[in-house]
């Protein structure tokens, strides 16, 4: 059996990403987060100096070499051949892949690179407008959700800083703003597919999340790896 499509989606800080990789590693399936797609067109056009000529850019990115090969833990992503390593997370990198990802050329590309994937069964896939746009089809939708103040608080803890209330509850302030925008943009808006589930963590420990997810999948056909 190929393996089923897990589609994964929620708002900033519903922890789409630490969630997708253990129900994954559970399945033994493969784990791709989209935004590391975003974030290697980013790097090679800040790299190779096209990223604020459109023209240039909507060229290149056509042309480029961007790949996907799985491995044990998920995937190496590569372009032109080269290893894009620590250049996904560098500061550089982080200050322009919201702008990049808005991009329709950009889009364009991670979605055929996506949808690729997919074809080819086995995959937990979190990120945005991944069970609207990218996977409409998916065996599988699930929206994560949880109070801005615990979506704050965990957001808080993963940076390593003190969670107080105050601190908390200013950090739930952003979270809200943010929830406001990105529900609101032209371009893939955060929205629940009608079929997803629809899983609230505020009190749930991460592994109940990923313990309910994994029930979900194997009752939608997947199967241990």
């Amino acid at each position: 059996m190929r393996g089923i499509t897990i589609a994964i989606d929620g708002p900033a800080a519903s922890g789409k990403s630490t969630t997708a990789r253990a129900v994954a590693e559970e399945l033994g399936y493969h784990h791709l987060n989209s935004g590391t797609l975003y974030r290697a067109i980013t790097w090679a056009a800040l790299e190779e100096g096209w990223i604020d000529d459109e023209r240039r850019f909507r060229r290149e990115v056509g042309d480029l070499d961007l790949r996907l090969e799985r491995d044990t833990e998920g995937y190496r992503i590569t372009i032109g051949g080269r290893d894009a390593g620590d250049g996904l997370v560098s500061p550089g990198t982080a200050s322009r892949v919201s702008e990049v990802s808005a991009r329709e050329a950009t889009r364009q590309k991670v979605l055929g690179l996506l949808r690729a994937e997919a074809d080819r069964g086995a995959i937990v896939c979190d990120g945005r407008d991944i069970g609207t746009v990218v996977f409409p089809d998916a065996e599988l939708k699930i929206f994560l959700v949880a109070s801005a103040e615990e979506r704050g608080r965990r957001r808080l803890l993963e940076m390593g800083a003190k969670a107080s209330p105050d601190r908390v509850r200013e950090e739930a302030s952003l979270l809200e703003a943010r929830d406001r925008a990105d529900s609101s943009r032209n371009l893939a808006p955060l929205r629940k597919a009608r079929d997803a589930i629809e899983l609230d963590t505020t009190d749930l420990e991460a592994s109940e999340v990923v313990d309910r997810i994994v029930a979900l999948a194997r009752a939608a056909g997947a199967t241990v790896g």
